[in-house]
């Protein structure tokens, strides 16, 4: 995420906040009432918007950003 002035649509902003608890793609397919495959593809938007190799690297990218709230 070195761009500030990375675009995410709600549901990659949903997708990358169930992410940053853990989740499956199978356990956010459920929660989102959306395919796994669709989620994967979610996924990999974000990985290719914020430049990040792996869902941990983005996750710590995006509280670094402030696109996560922290706590919770």
């Amino acid at each position: 995420m070195s761009n500030p002035n990375i675009e995410l649509t709600s549901r990659e902003l949903e997708v990358l906040e169930l992410l940053s608890k853990g989740l499956s793609s199978k356990e956010i397919s459920d929660k989102l009432f959306i395919s796994a495959n669709t989620v994967e593809y979610h996924r990999k938007q974000l990985l290719r918007k914020t430049g990040s190799r792996n869902a941990a690297q983005l996750v710590g990218l995006a509280y670094r950003m402030r696109l996560l709230p922290l706590g919770d």
